[in-house]
Parts: structure tokens; C-alpha cells; sequence
């Protein structure tokens, strides 16, 4: 380990494409460059850019990100591009089993809990649904929404609500009784339902909500069992420039410290020795290989059953 800080210190810097929060990726390499003395530069985008970015370069023989960092589908989507290179690391183990895969390309750093969402001020705890089929209930008519890019959580979903024919069956019928609102971005979905445009979203982040709550907001979250959950994650890039300064934050972001950092924002992190609330609820992990198999599929029936994206 010593070597790997001795050259990264020497490499001085390490850039990290990233889909997460800044504020959030600031509390991890504030305390990198401290203990490191290595300079974090960070790009920030959505998921989707984060990868386009990173494939696009590496076709033009451009190789700016020593670290990639967002969501599962995408990282398998970066491994089956060769964007990403194996990592053999002591801290795996300390790693639940669904955070590590064959390929050790990238590990799952964090998950994604797929949350339901109410605003405190128009929804009562005793009228949350305890299910899917319970949102057929007419009283939850313009009152539901979903952001517009979720359809790994739709298949998870349709899979635990009978299979495809039933299942598929039961969220058309949720859409012609009570309609849904679809809304880009998943912060911008949580925000409307602080602000109480949305009064119950049914795929937040949990840790967005919590952040909010945290901050007041009238806004609390649940899970309707199992909850959905999909790593996402870290992973050092094939042709990083600061190869050794790429494995010390890979090393940091899934040790104990960082994983405490990433707790203390409200994530929920992968490591074992962090005990989350979140540890101890059934939880249904999406297979992110799956999804990109399954991807255009899923992207359809998801549109075909809610419709595009609304406005602000």
C-alpha cells in the first residue's frame, strides 16, 4: 500500500468522473487531499453523460478519467468497453457480497435504495400503501410520481408483482385510475415533493429524501418490501494517467473511512463494518448485467406505460 501512496503522491493528482452529488464527493476528497496531499479533480454529469463521455474518449484515444464513478448499469456497460481494468484489493472482502463481481472491474462503493417518498403535510403515515396493488386505490388519484429514466427499477417491480403479464397488467391499470406524473432527475423529483407538487414519489433515492428531511423539509420516505436496491459504484480506468493515484482512491473510497463519510452524507454504503437501518430490510438487488442486456426492452415498456417526462 505504501508504494501505491508513495507514486500517487508523486503523480500528484487524480481525476474522477462521477455521476454522484458534488457536495457529497467534496466531503470524501476534501479528506483524500488532506491525508494524501493528492489533488481530486472532479467532473460532474448525470449517469448517462458520465458514460457517453467516457466511451467517446476512449474511441478517440483520449484517456482524461483515472476513475469512473456512477451507477451499475453504466459501469458494465464501461466494462464490456474495456474502459475499466480488474482491481484486486484486501478490502473486497469487507464488501457485501452483492457490492463484488466476476469480472473485479468495479465494485459497488454504495447502493441505491429506491424509495418511496410523501410529503409529511399531505399524506398520512397510516394512508402509506403497504404495496404496489395499493396504489389502485382511487384516493391516490394525481398524487403519484416517477422519474423518467427508472426502468431497471420497472423490471425488478414487474418481476415482484406477478411477472411480466400480471405485472405489466397492474401498473397500466395504476396509470388509467390514478394517473402518474414523470418527471427527469430523480433530485428533481424529491424537491417536488418537498415542496408538495408531488405528494407521493415512488422512486426517489432514499438518501436525497433523508438529506432533505435532515434539513427540515416536510418530506420522510419509506420502502414497500422488498425494496429495490442496485450498486453503484467505483472503478479505475484502463488507461488512467495516475494509475497509482486511481487505486489510492478506489482503496479510500471503499475503506472504512470512506465508507463513513459517504454514511455520514446519508448514502448507504457497502462495507460491512457500517451498520445502516437500510442492513437490516429484505432487499431485491438489480443485476446491472441483466440490465443492459434487457436494456431497450425495459426502456420501452417503461415509456409505453408512463409516458415521456413533464415539465417542471
Amino acid at each position: 500500500m505504501q508504494r501505491i501512496v508513495d507514486g500517487a503522491k508523486k503523480e500528484g493528482e487524480v481525476t474522477i468522473y462521477t455521476s454522484a452529488p458534488v457536495d457529497d464527493m467534496k466531503a470524501m476528497s476534501n479528506v483524500f487531499e488532506k491525508k494524501y496531499g493528492v489533488k481530486v479533480r472532479l467532473w460532474r454529469s448525470s449517469s448517462e453523460n458520465v458514460l457517453q463521455r467516457g466511451v467517446t474518449e476512449a474511441r478517440a484515444g483520449h484517456f482524461d478519467a483515472d476513475i469512473f464513478e456512477t451507477n451499475g448499469p453504466e459501469m458494465e456497460t464501461l466494462v464490456k468497453e474495456k474502459i475499466l481494468t480488474p482491481v484486486v484489493s484486501p478490502s473486497h472482502a469487507e464488501l457485501i457480497p452483492e457490492a463484488r463481481f466476476p469480472h473485479g472491474s468495479w465494485v459497488g462503493s454504495r447502493l441505491n435504495i429506491f424509495a418511496q417518498a410523501y410529503n409529511t403535510k399531505l399524506v398520512k403515515v397510516e394512508e402509506l400503501p403497504k404495496t404496489y396493488q395499493d396504489l389502485l386505490n382511487p384516493k391516490w388519484k394525481g398524487r403519484l410520481g416517477i422519474e423518467a429514466e427508472d426502468a431497471d427499477w420497472f423490471s425488478a417491480v414487474v418481476a415482484q408483482t406477478g411477472g411480466e403479464q400480471q405485472g405489466l397488467k397492474l401498473w397500466k391499470d395504476i396509470v388509467a385510475i390514478n394517473g402518474v406524473s414523470v418527471r427527469k432527475g430523480h433530485t428533481l423529483l424529491t424537491n417536488l415533493v418537498a415542496a408538495g407538487e408531488i405528494p407521493l414519489a415512488l422512486t426517489t433515492y432514499n438518501y436525497k429524501a433523508e438529506q432533505l428531511k435532515n434539513k427540515g423539509a416536510p418530506i420522510d420516505w419509506f420502502v414497500i418490501l422488498p425494496a429495490i436496491a442496485r450498486a453503484n459504484g467505483v472503478g479505475v480506468a484502463a488507461r488512467a494517467a495516475h494509475p497509482n493515484a486511481a487505486l489510492l482512491w478506489y482503496e479510500f473510497e471503499i475503506s472504512e473511512e470512506g465508507q463513513r463519510i459517504l454514511f455520514q452524507r446519508d448514502f448507504v454504503p457497502t462495507n460491512r463494518k457500517i451498520e445502516t437501518k437500510l442492513n437490516k430490510i429484505p432487499l431485491r438487488f438489480i443485476d446491472s448485467r441483466a440490465v443492459i442486456e434487457d436494456a431497450a426492452k425495459w426502456e420501452k415498456l417503461y415509456a409505453k406505460t408512463f409516458g415521456g417526462a413533464q415539465g417542471k
